[in-house]
């Protein structure tokens, strides 16, 4: 990936040197050009960096040039230096969607900060366009697989409030899927070409947990927009709110009450335009009777609650959704679709799978990589749990391998916790290091 630059744009010869050798120093690439036809020519909609352009140019002002910008891709962040007499004029183009503007004259350092904020931004922009783009991928054509009534049920409620502009609570246990329902609620609103941000609440440090949430203000050095904020105009997806301390649910509430954040050493609260889905696990109103969850918080989350089955209620979807996750695994692992035993076809339907969607395409996953076995017959007699046992084992071998040995790419693909996952090691005494590549 190239590196993020600022594309610089004013017709002063000797400012615009001295920015551009200040944006060097502050360690920002930067790309100056005197020409505002010239510097346009450089924008298309993959751009990654950030503009900065001066008000009063020849040929084409710095309004006109946002605007041209917005026509190729709106989310592309313009600060724009203004004079005493155009400020009238940067806040019309604020509401009209520039980012920032900068007063003359300005601390270099508060330019070189602004500029930092808009880089950041414009990178989540593109991450989340690519996470959507593989979610689109991952997906595919038949969201939330089931035909039983309350899987139907649920798809239609969730096609009647996607454009509805509401918060939602969505309620299920582990591996149901709740962030696919609030990525098809995105996906299905007004808001499907802004930013999707997740945010697993339970994952986050607490040392960190507020200034990755909020952003930072409080140094110029150090500006951070946080991820409430990444946000804006877009979805924000929090997932395991019930794992929240009391000090972050009272500064939730007021993100969603008033629609602004502070960041943390801030002087002044920002705007926001944004759309939350809080996903949690059962239990809620029994973590508010025992003072570990904010009634207020959950009445104003509260708006429309979706609720996701675990599969055991519904047993009749699980031969089809199983069906589609084996075709998906082989696919994925470049290996045949396998014939179900009997003995499997049992198990289907007698499991009460407590890990849900999750636990059924990990069983998807170790079949399909036992299909090459060198000799099947060897597990004949031999109990299910034992065979899911070695599927298991073969599953994180074989992953490992792919991955080269990397931790977080296997994590991210077998989709099970960091100490989850160094357990399963330890039981199946597997070493990661004999799946990294040798140096020398």
């Amino acid at each position: 990936m190239s590196e993020q630059a600022v594309l610089l744009v004013d017709d002063d010869d000797v400012l615009r040197g001295a920015l551009e050798q200040s944006f060097e120093l502050a360690g920002i690439a930067v790309i100056a050009e005197r020409d505002p036809t010239v510097a346009l020519a450089r924008v298309t909609a993959g751009f990654d960096g950030a503009v900065v352009s001066d008000i009063r140019m020849p040929k084409m002002d710095g309004l006109e040039l946002f605007r041209r910008i917005a026509a190729i891709d709106h989310e592309i962040p313009v600060l724009l230096m203004t004079g005493h007499g155009d400020v009238a004029m940067a806040v019309a183009a604020l509401k009209n969607g520039a980012f920032d503007f900068i007063p003359k004259p300005f601390a270099t350092d508060h330019l070189i900060a602004g500029a930092r904020r808009a880089l950041e931004m414009r990178r989540l922009v593109l991450d989340n366009r690519r996470l959507r783009a593989a979610a689109e991928e991952t997906i595919g054509a038949e969201p939330l697989i089931g035909e039983t009534p309350v899987m139907v049920r649920l798809r239609e409620t969730m096609r009647q409030i996607a454009q509805a502009d509401i918060d939602v609570l969505v309620e299920g246990e582990t591996g149901t899927g709740k962030e696919l329902v609030a990525v098809l609620l995105h996906r299905w609103s007004n808001r499907r070409s802004r930013p999707f941000v997740a945010v697993n609440c339970a994952a986050l440090p607490e040392a960190v947990a507020e200034i990755e949430l909020f952003g930072h203000d409080g140094d110029s050095r150090l500006p951070r927009t946080g991820r409430i904020e990444a946000s804006n105009r877009g979805t924000l997806f929090l997932d395991e709110i019930e794992s929240t301390l009391p000090a972050f649910q009272a500064k939730l509430l007021r993100v969603l009450e008033e629609r602004e954040v502070m960041p943390v050493g801030g002087d002044l609260p920002r705007a926001l335009d944004l759309r939350v889905i809080a996903a949690a696990k059962p239990g809620l109103e029994q973590a508010v009777e025992e003072g570990r969850f904010r009634a207020d918080l959950l009445f104003r989350l509260d708006a429309v609650r979706l609720r996701i089955p675990p599969l055991r209620e519904r047993r009749d979807d699980i031969p089809l959704l199983f069906g589609h996750l084996l075709h998906q695994a082989a696919e994925r692992f470049g290996r045949e679709v396998p014939t179900i035993d009997t003995a499997t076809l049992a198990y289907l339907g007698q499991h009460d799978w407590p890990g849900n969607v999750r636990e059924l395409d990990n069983l998807a996953k170790r079949l399909v990589l036992r299909v090459e076995a060198d000799e099947p017959s060897d597990e004949d007699g031999i109990p299910l749990p034992a065979r899911v046992d070695k599927f298991e084992e073969a599953t994180i071998r074989a992953t490992l391998q792919q991955v080269s040995g990397d931790v977080r790419s296997a994590l991210a693909a077998l989709g099970i916790p960091r100490k989850t996952f160094y357990d399963k090691l330890k039981r199946h005494d597997i070493d990661v290091e004999a799946y990294r590549p040798t140096k020398g």
